[in-house]
């Protein structure tokens, strides 16, 4: 490797940074091996042998740095660009290469690529390609460690692009808000892809967006291994005594290309010139040469030691079997194991609505789980905007009952983070129109991550939904459609208070992703007998209201109340009726049961007819009951508008104006 001269090193003043040779070692060591990897994995991506690389060439420092620094218990969440976090938390090259190569000693099952995992056995976390919502996750780690009066540090990175994200925004001020021991890692490498930072952002310096925070902040020297250990060091030690958030920007510069294939064409060469005189490896080399503190022959041990590990390790990576999978694998490995086990309702029974009985079994399991924290905007001392956790501060304290700044995705994010930290997280929409801004984190992020590497997300979004109450098109939506279609996460939608309780209850005790759906129409107007203690009712089983042999009614939410309503009016209609109750799993026995009983089903729902839940139910009857069918399968949804505000518009707007005229045409087909 090319040496640099004298002058060349005072670029970086190492002496000023007191640490022992032993660790001056240590630190070189690490900076080797990521450079040594890279420069093997340049060599297999030009032979075919890989198919991507994200090279962090330059920007090592980095990484080792903020990793020797932190303790191994500490959670770290890094980028595609941070190898050296990888090495330096001693993850067997093997498995690196077997996940790099898609093999089944990777991390994910050959389902994910690169540095795209986490690994709950190195406190590693990884990113997904929606760069924001890991800044959040970071928040959520960090708060599980402070509940816990643990004197840990979280430790994040994103790059000087990220910062343009309104998910780092969000995670600032949540970190700054709660005060958490956050260390944002901000490697400020020039290029986001091919946009410059003058481009990405306008001021002088990342770090100066700290003081918009209350945040300190730090401007680290990201090629200097020295500078960024000691300093970090120092930062770790101070916020595990007081923990706060501090935003760190480091100044580095990227070598190479976004990914191989882009290339640096779009650099100026006298920029690639004065960066290359920094480089972190060589720069740190000749200073311990020149100190006498590395030889030339250690030097070469060490280069040959880490040469012999990677081509070992390769072989073994190599020699692996490409991965093989059956389908049942891969769609057992969408959901987190769970081995559900009911506890039966009570007799003691006393008549309650339905916003109660969410209410009542919000609290009961915040009494069962200890480790459950409830977060949304207004949920203290206001008691939600509908009052569900009302008085539950005086309980439960504010530690658990997390008032939260108005930043969904961000929030959303932090409950994946307290999941991954061993705690239980519901969050509440205040409306759940507004699940819009924090839509990427949990169709991305929460669904996902399961299949990707065996991470469960134990969080419940709950999502205070639907028309009738004149709220108009942004407080009124009834947007299940939107998740019963992403893999990974369960949809829950009760229409009775008893329901209501035990599917919230068991939607708390599973440690998969679950959207609870609750209609804003029948929080006070339904009332029923609803067992006192605690208990669960199973996801994924219809309720059979009534039996009857002349039509399929199959609906959910207040779609069961209308036609229950309309068909006590009209006693002459033999219909057998399926609450739905869980649309994410489904029961498809209880659909398939009651339409080849009765042969004509009517489809009933509140969300707009296209690309609605009964729309794929329809597909599933004609693909499985289509020779039992008496009659076109009917399906009755609202206008495919938006919700309109006035009374009678709304009205004419859902579905229920159009159930009689629609059950009486099927009837009579």
């Amino acid at each position: 490797m090319k040496s640099v001269t004298t002058a060349e090193t005072s670029l970086f003043n190492f002496a000023q940074f007191e640490t022992s040779k032993e660790v001056q070692l240590s630190l070189y060591k690490r900076l080797l091996k990521p450079r040594l990897i890279e420069e093997k994995m340049l060599v297999l991506l030009r032979q075919g042998k890989i198919s991507k690389w994200f090279s962090g060439i330059g920007q090592e420092a980095i990484s080792v740095g903020v990793t020797s620094a932190l303790e191994k218990e500490e959670y770290i969440l890094p980028m595609h660009r941070n190898l050296g976090v990888f090495t330096t938390r001693e993850i067997p090259l093997h498995r690196l290469f077997s996940q790099w190569q898609g093999k089944k000693s990777g991390f994910t099952k050959g389902r994910d690529r690169s540095f795209h995992f986490g690994t709950q056995e190195f406190k590693i976390v990884g990113m997904i390609s929606h760069l924001g919502p890991q800044l959040g996750v970071a928040d959520g780690i960090a708060l599980a460690h402070k509940l816990r009066n643990e004197k840990k540090v979280t430790a994040v990175f994103s790059g000087e692009g990220g910062t343009s994200e309104g998910d780092f925004h969000e995670a600032l001020n949540i970190a700054s808000v709660w005060q958490l021991p956050v260390l944002f890692c901000i490697e400020n490498n020039g290029y986001g892809l091919s946009t410059p930072t003058n481009e990405q952002y306008f001021c002088e310096h990342i770090a100066d967006r700290g003081k918009g925070y209350g945040m300190e902040a730090h401007i680290i020297d990201g090629n200097n291994i020295l500078e960024v250990y000691q300093k970090v060091n120092e930062i770790a030690i101070s916020l595990r005594k007081n923990p706060r958030p501090v935003l760190l920007e480091f100044k580095t510069f990227r070598m190479r290309g976004h990914e191989e294939a882009s290339g640096t064409k779009y650099v100026p060469q006298e920029l690639m010139d004065t960066w290359e005189k920094k480089d972190p490896v060589t720069n740190f080399q000749q200073y311990l040469l020149e100190q006498g503190t590395l030889t030339e022959e250690q030097d070469t041990q060490f280069r040959k030691a880490i040469k012999k590990e990677i081509n070992e390790h390769l072989k073994l990576a190599n020699a692996e079997e490409p991965i093989n999978s059956t389908v049942e694998e891969e769609l057992n490995d969408v959901y987190a194991p769970f081995q559900f086990t009911e506890t039966k309702p009570t007799s003691a029974k006393k008549e309650i609505r339905l916003i109660d009985a969410i209410s009542e079994g919000l609290r009961q399991s915040l009494e069962k789980y200890d480790e459950l924290v409830v977060m949304g905007q207004d949920i203290a001392d206001y008691g939600g905007v509908f009052k569900i956790t009302e008085g539950f501060v005086e309980k439960f304290g504010k530690d658990r009952i997390r008032n939260t700044p108005i930043c969904e995705s961000g929030i959303v994010a932090a409950a994946m983070g307290l999941s991954m930290n061993k705690m239980k997280a519901v969050v509440e929409m205040q409306f759940g129109d507004f699940v819009s801004s924090g839509f990427n984190p949990i169709v991305n992020y929460l669904a996902k991550i399961n299949y990707r590497w065996n991470q469960n997300a134990d969080v419940v979004v709950r999502m205070p939904c639907g028309a009738g109450v004149g709220a108009g098109p942004f407080h009124s939506q009834t947007n299940e459609a939107w998740f019963t279609k992403t893999p990974g996460l369960k949809v829950v939608y009760p229409a009775f208070p008893q329901d209501a309780k035990g599917l919230l209850t068991a939607s708390i005790e599973d440690p998969n992703p679950v959207l609870f759906f609750e209609h804003k129409a029948l929080y006070r107007s339904i009332r029923q007998e609803v067992s006192e203690d605690y208990f669960t009712i199973p996801l994924g089983k219809a309720a059979h209201l009534k039996e009857g042999n002349s039509v399929s009614i199959i609906t959910y939410g207040a779609g069961v109340h209308w036609a229950l309503d309309h068909l006590a009016s009209n006693a002459e209609i033999d219909a057998d009726l399926i609450d739905l109750r869980t649309l994410q799993p489904l029961d498809e026995e209880a659909i398939f049961n009651s339409v080849k009983r009765t042969g004509k089903v009517l489809l009933l729902q509140e969300d707009s007819m296209f690309g609605g839940i009964m729309s794929d139910i329809s597909a599933l009857i004609a693909e499985h009951c289509f020779e039992d069918l008496d009659a076109p399968i009917k399906r009755v949804a609202s206008l495919p508008t938006p919700i309109p505000f006035a009374a009678n518009l709304e009205e004419k707007y859902l579905a229920k104006h159009r159930l009689a005229t629609s059950l009486e045409e099927l009837l009579a087909y």
